[in-house]
């Protein structure tokens, strides 16, 4: 029964994906701001251990990448002076600064890509002192200016070959305010079809919605007596419908981030974008990993402009020393009153580390 296949086109649990998009991004206009884009992620994007009660995803970093999720949602916990990647209490075998450098790797070889990354700190009882500080020198250490850490929202052409980080840190401003965006994040899921239903209210609240808002529509959630797994089976076949409704048309959908995506559900994503965005469509579902060309015809067998390589093993292994990206503090001011940001530059010991 397809329902508990482990492959469909709205859901994969298969560690290798057959979805191939790495350059979707390349072809669309540099003037246009990532809030209008119709952009895939996952939730918890590294919960790769852990069991059926914790596991999020099947596919690695590399592999979600290449897939064409351009958004990352990154857990961490401060551990003995180092930024390690967990899922509840669960270490993912992985560090942020291993995230950054592999995910700045795969924008080497396609700089026509960006990646939206939110970084949290993972079940803080008590915000850890040392997690923003550590934060922003990473950040530093392993940005080498490809990350984008200011508040306004920038447009593609601003961010391609970056990371563009979110954050919701009580005083430092790192990135774009995570608080500040529309986000339908109804993790705690008591009820499957009160679920897909809050799912599709902000689905269709993006399309018709603000174009300078940013809309983050979280398709994932976990349970008492649910799991990650059981919620993507049974939501992202419904998302997949719901989006072939306005297929062949242009919809801002936002942020869809998901658990055990499909290939078929990626396409329908990515093609919301345009025709631009068609010519780097992604595999069928149950078709081996190859990588996106574009079709023949007017154009065929060139490269996009922006593009370097096709698939993240062909990178080059130089690094691409850019300024160190400037942060600004957040401040406090009364009530009602617009905030106000001023910018701050990296200390000098940080600006010229490299690693």
């Amino acid at each position: 029964m397809e329902t508990w296949s482990r492959r469909s086109a709205a859901f994969d649990c298969v560690p290798v994906p057959a979805a191939c998009c790495p350059d979707w991004m390349a072809e669309l206009p540099d003037a246009l701001p990532l809030s209008r884009l119709s952009i895939p992620g996952t939730h918890d994007s590294l919960s790769l251990f852990g069991g059926r009660r914790l596991r999020c995803q099947s596919w690695g970093l590399e592999a979600q990448l290449a897939a064409g999720i351009r958004f990352l949602d990154v857990r961490c916990k401060l551990s003995r002076g180092e930024l390690r990647i967990y899922h509840l209490c669960t270490f993912q075998r992985a560090s942020l600064r291993g995230v950054l450098r592999r995910t700045l790797r795969f924008l080497r070889a396609h700089p026509g890509e960006a990646v939206l990354m939110r970084i949290k700190e993972e079940l803080p009882i008590f915000s850890r002192p040392g997690f923003a500080a550590q934060l922003h020198r990473c950040l530093l250490e392993e940005g080498q200016g490809c990350v984008w850490c200011r508040e306004e929202v920038p447009t593609l052409g601003q961010v391609r070959g970056k990371i563009v980080v979110l954050e919701a840190l009580a005083r430092e401003v790192l990135g774009i305010p995570y608080d500040q965006l529309s986000i339908s994040d109804a993790w705690n899921v008591l009820s499957l079809e009160r679920k897909w239903a809050r799912v599709r209210r902000h689905l269709e609240k993006a399309a018709g919605g603000d174009p300078a808002t940013m809309y983050l529509t979280f398709c994932s959630g976990n349970g008492l007596f649910t799991c990650p797994e059981e919620v993507a089976r049974f939501v992202n076949p419904r998302c997949c419908q719901h989006l072939r409704r306005r297929g062949g048309q242009p919809v801002r959908w936002g942020v869809v981030i998901m658990d055990f995506p499909g290939a078929g559900l990626l396409r329908l994503i990515v093609d919301s974008n345009g025709p631009r965005a068609k010519g780097r469509g992604t595999a069928a579902p149950g078709t081996p990993t190859v990588p996106c060309r574009h079709p023949r015809g007017k154009g065929a067998g060139r490269r996009s402009r922006h593009s370097s390589a096709r698939c993240p093993r062909r990178c080059p292994s130089g690094r691409t020393l850019l300024p160190a990206p400037r942060l600004s503090r957040r401040t406090s001011v009364p009530g009602g009153q617009k905030r106000v940001s001023r910018s701050c530059r990296a200390p000098e010991s940080l600006r010229g580390t490299t690693v």
